[in-house]
């Protein structure tokens, strides 16, 4: 792709980590800084588009995303969820070759993957479905939730597709809006956060801050999840997808970034990616591509 990438670029801001991270492991120059690319809500399918929403667009989106991520030579990139979509009707035979179609593009990008799982996943596939068609690298199988260290800094990933009461969203039997991250989940999480000593960063489809009117956007417990990241003093920022209009905010000294969603609009022009870095002093910059937008919160 020859086009100057620069003109992409919407807004480059700095998230002032403001914790107290005193007893973290590695200080200063010790610590390796981080730079990964991130997107959400692509909501593949080769399909017409509905309302805002571009379905059969998502495939060149990536492109360029991944294009753009390979020449940046990014430590990793990461999705964060709903990145396929079924047809109308949905058939499970074409969402599994939707779903094979836009993970073929992912793998294109020259280094580590990961997923998130967004309740779209969930649609007329099974999870299981959904995941054995996928790869997080470094794992002999991929999961709902998990876990890896890049550089000096400690990546969780979350899964919020449960509805309250803790039973699994499956092959599209599941409401939106009930969202939950189910108690089991919540004591890996905290045992995982415990076990190490690094400035830690999540990653979920589902908005830990949503509030209000917005609070459909968030599971359940959010406040519940919340108070375990907090009481942690380890995480300096909290990535989420799902609400395609995207938002910034900060609660507790923890900032909550949350990207637009890839598949709104036609043109490249609304494309949304970013790419996010986490320096020696623990400062979070993040560049926004296209629609991407941000803000900037310190202590």
């Amino acid at each position: 792709m020859k086009t100057n990438r620069r003109k992409f670029i919407e807004t480059t801001i700095t998230i002032l980590g403001g914790i107290p991270l005193s007893g973290l492991v590695l200080s200063g120059n010790s610590r390796i800084p981080v730079r990964f690319g991130i997107f959400t809500d692509s909501h593949y399918a080769d399909r017409e588009s509905l309302g805002s929403r571009y379905y059969r667009e998502s495939l060149k989106k990536l492109s360029e995303c991944v294009d753009l991520m390979n020449d940046q030579k990014v430590d990793f990139l990461i999705e964060l969820g709903d990145f396929k979509d079924q047809g109308n009707p949905p058939e499970e035979s074409e969402t599994i070759r939707f779903l094979e179609v836009i993970e073929k593009e992912f793998c294109r990008f020259r280094g580590p993957r990961f997923h998130v799982l967004g309740n779209h996943d969930h649609d007329s596939i099974s999870k299981r479905g959904f995941l054995e068609r996928i790869s997080n690298t470094g794992f002999p199988e991929a999961a709902g939730y998990y876990s890896f260290t890049m550089n000096s800094v400690h990546f969780i990933v979350l899964d919020a597709n449960y509805s309250t009461g803790g039973i699994p969203y499956n092959r599209g039997r599941f409401d939106w809006t009930d969202a939950y991250v189910p108690e089991r989940q919540l004591r890996w999480l905290r045992k995982d956060l415990r076990r190490n000593n690094m400035p830690s960063v999540i990653f979920l489809h589902h908005r830990l801050d949503a509030t209000g009117d917005n609070s459909i956007y968030g599971p359940g417990n959010a406040h519940e999840v919340r108070k375990i990241l907090e009481d942690s003093g380890k995480v300096l920022i909290v990535f989420q997808g799902h609400e395609h209009e995207g938002a910034l905010n900060r609660i507790n000294n923890i900032t909550y970034y949350t990207l637009k969603g890839m598949v709104e609009g036609s043109g490249p022009e609304n494309n949304s990616y970013a790419i996010a870095e986490i320096g020696r002093d623990l400062t979070v910059t993040i560049k926004g591509f296209r629609r991407a937008k941000s803000g900037e919160f310190s202590n």
